[in-house]
């Protein structure tokens, strides 16, 4: 699609979005409102490619339905009957990424359409973790059971749908129960700053990453491989980041709040101090759904003596989770694995040093600025390097060692 009719969507539906949540109240605002996100979600990320596009945006609509139903069925029971209904997203999530090719083939021919590979489902992540964490909203009685609409709305608002940042129900609703102002020039600058940062930064850091620095058939100096994984890491920060940036401005230009993703991750000390940088929403569901109720009960399991090798298990579970999600392949697995080790290397390591220092000789460590400022450097570099296993196939891996000299 060309960029001006994109432009000239977005612009259409931030506006008229804007109008519907301040002029219309009631069922009729929840209405219009999951109208208008469903038609520019289906306009902006599924119309005009083909009519596999449309099926998906079918599935789309078919998934979240059933997660409704097993919402509402499920959420408040007591015992263990609020899993099923967490675990709805999560099971569709899994199955749409694990399932082999073939079985996508025979559900696609039956509809009479030509197989175009593996279905790619934009944003079919994040939804999933928006829509289980609802269940535990939920259930936990921090919002009321939502109407379908407005379910609606909360799986389908168009400028978290591709890549997050991953909202909760809660802070979704606050633009419909009060007003939330964000100046019109901070949010348009915010959208600005994040174009720039995701078509230009990005684009031109991309060019000395592994693809466009690497793997192009030619002998290259073994220097190339460092500058590649600086690069690498700065196209992802510039990519992502400034997406979250234009989504997090359109948002607010509606009156919707989205949680910041990023907080200067380059100044991190250490991995964990990475991870609360970084990808935030995504830390914050996993330190909230997986770290706390499981170090909880493996503390609890091996006994008070052995909570730290539990919380260091803990950690090491999260993480492979972590790197799972992002997607699927074994090198996933293994970023997942490098910064599970990041992590649990610092858990040690704090550990022994507030054992070998004392309080008062930790916290001086701690504001030392030359301590501080190696281990920023050293963190710079383990997370530039780790994403070498995030980017790469493992046969993507073993082309680019043998181009090097």
């Amino acid at each position: 699609m060309d960029s001006l009719p994109i432009v000239i969507g977005l612009l259409t539906y931030v506006i008229a979005a804007r109008v519907v949540l301040r002029l219309l109240t009631g069922g009729v605002r929840e209405c219009v409102f999951a109208a208008l996100n469903l038609a520019a979600v289906y306009g902006l990320l599924f119309y005009g490619h083909n009519s596999y596009y449309t099926l998906r945006f079918g599935v789309y609509l078919v998934l979240v339905a059933w997660q409704y139903l097993m919402l509402r069925q499920f959420a408040n029971r007591g015992g263990r009957l609020p899993w099923l209904a967490f675990f709805a997203p999560i099971a569709a999530l899994i199955f749409f990424r694990y399932l082999p090719a073939s079985f996508f083939r025979v559900m696609v021919s039956t509809v009479g359409l030509k197989f175009p590979g593996i279905p790619s489902m934009v944003g079919l992540s994040y939804l999933a973790f928006r829509c289980s964490r609802l269940v535990l909203e939920v259930r936990n009685g921090v919002v009321k059971k939502p109407s379908f609409c407005e379910y609606l709305n909360f799986a389908f608002f168009l400028p978290t749908m591709p890549v997050g940042p991953i909202n909760t129900y809660a802070n979704f609703r606050r633009g419909f129960v009060e007003r939330y102002d964000v100046p019109f020039g901070r949010a348009a600058l915010r959208i600005l700053v994040g174009l720039v940062k995701y078509q230009f930064l990005g684009n031109l850091c991309n060019q000395l990453t592994y693809s466009g620095l690497l793997l192009d058939d030619h002998p290259h100096h073994w220097m190339d491989l460092p500058v590649a994984m600086l690069f690498y890491y700065l196209y992802l920060y510039c990519n992502f980041s400034g997406f979250c940036d234009m989504a997090i401005g359109a948002a607010a230009l509606i009156g919707i709040p989205v949680p910041e993703n990023f907080d200067n991750p380059f100044a991190a000390r250490n991995v964990k101090d990475f991870w609360n940088r970084w990808h935030i929403t995504l830390s914050t569901w996993m330190r909230d759904v997986v770290f706390s109720p499981l170090s909880k009960f493996l503390v609890g399991k091996f006994g008070i003596k052995l909570a730290d090798h539990a919380i260091a298990l803990t950690i090491t579970i999260v993480f492979l989770l972590v790197g799972i999600w992002h997607g699927v392949g074994w090198h996933f697995a293994a970023f997942g694995a490098a910064h599970a080790l990041g992590v649990v290397a610092n858990h040690y390591y704090t550990i022994f040093l507030k054992k070998k220092l004392g309080r008062d000789g930790f916290k001086a460590y701690n504001e030392n600025r030359w301590i501080r400022a190696i281990a920023v450097a050293l963190t710079f570099c383990y997370c530039a390097a780790s994403l070498f296993l995030f980017a790469n196939t493992f046969p993507e891996m073993k082309e680019i060692f043998a181009v090097l000299r």
